[in-house]
């Protein structure tokens, strides 16, 4: 099957091609956080999508540009500047470094470029692509200083999230606005200053202000990846009014189409709820964490869904995503404990469809191709018990397995058993030695009351993390 993927404008799946002359560079922009806070998890379900995305396209032989913008300029950001009492920079520097790590723990390749928003040469950009707008009669300042796109000059608007323009035209002053817009859908492109912005401005032909928060992402993604993209990513709730903000600010200044590809993934839910603090089921990566789940735990269960289908989060999800994790564990190192005998590999699969990767070619049917994967951990466990796989065989199946994991990314932690843990194991093995079985199942509750399985084997006591 040729590599196809659904497109959000369109509202069919489509055969991808880079628009690349030579076919090999993909350019991709992606919508990132907005750094007042840690990420959440219904966040990083799209970054995870995103990463999967990236490698399915690696996988394929393809070079992946992609960029991921930090909004670091916006009201929530200046108002938990403003109630900490310190500077715009000094308030989102810590929630910057936070997200980095999140995105290590999570497994996540970087992003080329993670552009913000207060950087001097994008702030000039936003400038001059204001600029370009007013002077296409694309956008106006109004009675309150500030600039706004004008929507009905851009014919195309509305259709990213196929909305009806004449729905969006007014009669007379809007009511909630101080000022008189031409239209209820014209957006902002440069804020004027206002006193709870405190010292957060930038000096501009329109008066001291700051960005909207669409310019943002269009001057950045044109100035690192140029005028056309071939995907543009993000949640459904960027739809509108965010790209569709985007497509018409950018197109009006370039004269380009913007983007082939509108990719979005749906909204993640916790317990068949909404997130929210307000029900009690509000996590960040940090919580989850800190309840003892690990981060490829979370990024199994992130990426085990379809992207375009709602994924509902529960600790039930993690344990289940333990549970598999363990299994391909074992079955990785039993190849690996056969695969000692001298001698190549046998290329694996040898003439059989990539099965994996071709359900990843139908937009990243990742459900499909999962199941594929433990399809062939349960023939080959069959095969391994049966004595009946050859080490050559054993090390191309090995092989396989390091590709298809460059995609998820599941691989074991290196990080050792705590030294608590290792030191009530040592005690176990002891009380094993001594035959003082009473104490030995004290022990071995211990371990499993503190998340560990104790299970004995002729080879000795191997140590698992427990599923609950």
């Amino acid at each position: 099957m040729a590599l196809q993927f659904h497109n959000t404008l369109t509202r069919r799946v489509e055969p991808f091609a880079p628009l690349d002359p030579d076919g090999r560079i993909v350019k991709i922009y992606t919508c990132g956080p907005t750094v007042y806070n840690h990420a959440h998890i219904g966040n990083f379900r799209a970054y995870v999508f995103e990463d999967l995305l990236q490698r399915h396209l690696e996988y394929r032989g393809f070079t992946v540009e992609r960029v991921m913008n930090l909004t670091d300029v916006d009201d929530k950001t200046i108002r938990g500047a403003r109630e900490k009492g310190v500077p715009l920079a000094d308030f989102t520097a810590p929630f910057k470094e936070a997200f980095f790590q999140d995105l290590e723990t999570l497994r996540i390749k970087p992003a080329r470029a993670f552009p913000c928003a207060t950087d001097a040469e994008h702030v000039a950009r936003m400038i001059a692509m204001i600029e370009k707008l007013v002077a296409g009669n694309h956008a106006y300042q109004a009675e309150d200083k500030s600039v706004y796109f004008r929507i009905a000059s851009f014919s195309d608007y509305g259709r990213l999230a196929h909305l009806n323009l004449e729905e969006l035209r007014p009669s007379g002053r809007i009511h909630s606005d101080e000022y008189e817009k031409e239209s209820v859908g014209d957006f902002a492109l440069w804020k004027a200053h206002d006193e709870a912005d405190g010292d957060v401005k930038w000096e501009s032909p329109w008066g001291p202000g700051r960005p909207g928060w669409h310019i943002e992402c269009s001057a950045m993604a044109t100035a690192l990846l140029g005028n056309r993209l071939d995907i543009h990513c993000g949640g459904v709730d960027n739809i509108f009014p965010h790209h569709e903000a985007e497509i018409a600010q950018t197109e009006c200044c370039t004269g380009e189409k913007f983007v082939n590809f509108w990719m979005h993934c749906a909204h993640l839910m916790v317990d068949g709820r909404k997130m929210a603090k307000s029900f009690g089921n509000f996590y960040t990566l940090r919580d989850l964490i800190d309840k003892g789940w690990r981060g490829r735990e979370v990024r199994y269960v992130l990426l085990s869904a379809h992207y375009r289908l709602p994924l509902n989060f529960t600790f039930d999800g993690l344990a289940g995503a333990r549970s598999a994790l363990q299994r391909l564990d074992e079955w990785r190192r039993r190849l690996a404990e056969l695969a000692s005998a001298p001698g190549t590999g046998e290329p694996f699969p040898a003439g059989d469809e990539d099965k994996f990767g071709a359900a990843l070619d139908d937009d990243l049917n990742v459900s499909a191709a999962l199941g594929s994967l433990f399809d062939l951990v349960r023939e080959t466990n069959r095969a391994m018990d049966g004595g009946e796989l050859s080490p050559a065989r054993v090390r191309g199946l090995l092989d396989y397995w390091e590709r298809i994991n460059s995609i998820l990314r599941l691989e074991e932690e290196s990080s050792e058993i705590p030294a608590e843990i290792a030191a009530l194991l040592e005690e176990r093995n002891a009380a094993r030695a001594a035959k003082d079985w009473a104490r030995s199942d004290v022990l071995r509750d211990e371990l499993l009351a503190r998340g560990w399985v104790a299970k004995d084997t002729k080879e000795g006591t191997k140590l698992t993390r427990s599923i609950t």
